[in-house]
């Protein structure tokens, strides 16, 4: 039997990072994975270029049953501690719009910074490992592995979600929490494009490729992003970032022209007499496929001066109130998170620890809490990872 201090399941973001400070306080660290290589997800994403945190870090960025929750390991470990460990480094980066962080070259550059702290901080990792039992003992945990049994005082669950199954997910980390007996909330596919209606695929499939600047809503929550047109369904920033909000059967409204009151825009044209045709106005803010698709040709034929208060207010309702009931979610298989997970009232906030089964940690993605799109959750990662190395 193998012995050690720390065993971490899980060898991606929030993993790495507890390995690290648990090693740095001197305790012997073990990592597994199931995967061939660590940090997959790390090198996936931003493009291949790793959206690692976001300037502007704060609890309502967050979606949980406990919206509270995240406070305290956000604020322990924040996004300028990483840009400090970022900057020792040497990594270089850029900010794109609303304080999102990516690396200039490549996500190699975190995935091989974290691999270099582990290392300096005598972490072992062990790839190609699956997990047969785990049972409890009297000084900590017993696992039987395809390495053998290992044994340790601490055991950390950063499994990740059931989010992009091609890239390894599964709902190992889950079952852990309810073989000892930690509720789960359910679970659900976030930041994923929608699916579309029979009917509304049919009208918009033509429009893949198409984006648009928009504001997408429904009763809790809405977000200033673009909009992508797929041959599937819906796309794009502002689409990921209201799914996480979305259940099904609601219907999302769309603002297609956020930064315009088009109603008194047309009023004032007509008033002017301007002889021009309404979607002659209409093509200098929007594609005119989109809106053959929204307005009918007869509307888009009429001039201006033609257009009375009653057709005008429907043709700036349907541009800036267009409402959609999405089929489904792409779910798990394209989703860059799953919402839910382990419930965050079973858990210290302090240290990510059980409160009914000491030494048994869970951190990051397998936990109910989701970042929006944009580094939060990688930063949820770094935090929670940090705060669960510092008890370990």
């Amino acid at each position: 039997m193998t012995e050690t201090d720390v065993i971490i399941i899980g060898a991606g973001a929030s993993g790495l990072m507890c390995a690290i400070e648990a090693g740095k306080r001197g305790r012997r660290v073990l990592v597994i994975d199931h995967a061939n290589r660590a940090g997959k997800k790390i090198l996936m994403s931003g493009g291949g270029r790793c959206n690692f945190t976001n300037y502007d870090i704060e609890p309502r960025h967050y979606l949980s049953h406990n919206p509270h929750f995240c406070k305290s390991a956000l604020s322990r470990y924040s996004q300028w501690d990483f840009l400090s460990l970022i900057t020792r480094y040497q990594i270089p980066f850029h900010e794109r719009s609303h304080g999102q962080l990516f690396c200039n070259d490549s996500a190699k550059d975190i995935l091989n910074m974290l691999l270099k702290e582990a290392e300096n901080a005598g972490v072992a990792i062990q790839l190609n490992t699956s997990i047969n039992v785990i049972t409890k003992s009297a000084t900590g945990f017993l696992l039987e592995t395809s390495i053998g049994q290992l044994s340790c005082q601490s055991l950390v669950v950063a499994t990740g979600g059931l989010s992009i199954p091609k890239m390894g997910a599964s709902p190992f980390g889950y079952k852990i929490a309810e073989q000892f007996g930690i509720p789960i909330r359910p679970t659900y596919a976030g930041l994923v494009p929608f699916t579309l209606q029979p009917d509304d695929k049919d009208k918009f499939s033509a429009l893949s490729g198409i984006a648009v600047p928009c504001v997408v809503s429904n009763q809790r929550q809405q977000f200033t992003e673009n909009l992508l047109f797929t041959h599937r369904g819906l796309s794009g920033p502002a689409i990921l970032q209201i799914s996480s909000y979305w259940k099904p059967g609601e219907t999302v409204e769309i603002n297609l022209l956020p930064q315009n009151d088009l109603e008194q825009e047309l009023k004032t044209e007509r008033r002017q007499k301007h002889k021009g045709k309404l979607k002659t106005l209409l093509e200098s803010h929007l594609p005119k496929r989109l809106l053959s698709c929204l307005l009918s040709e007869s509307s888009l034929d009429t001039t201006l001066p033609d257009l009375s208060d009653k057709h005008i207010s429907q043709i700036a309702h349907q541009l800036q109130h267009w409402t959609i009931k999405p089929n489904a979610t792409e779910g798990y298989r394209t989703a860059e998170v799953t919402c839910g997970g382990v419930d965050c009232d079973a858990l210290s906030s302090k240290t990510m620890e059980s409160k009914q089964v000491p030494g048994l940690y869970f951190i990051g993605e397998v936990v109910d809490v989701t970042g929006w799109l944009g580094g939060y959750n990688f930063q949820w990662a770094w935090s929670s990872g940090w705060c669960a190395g510092q008890s370990v």
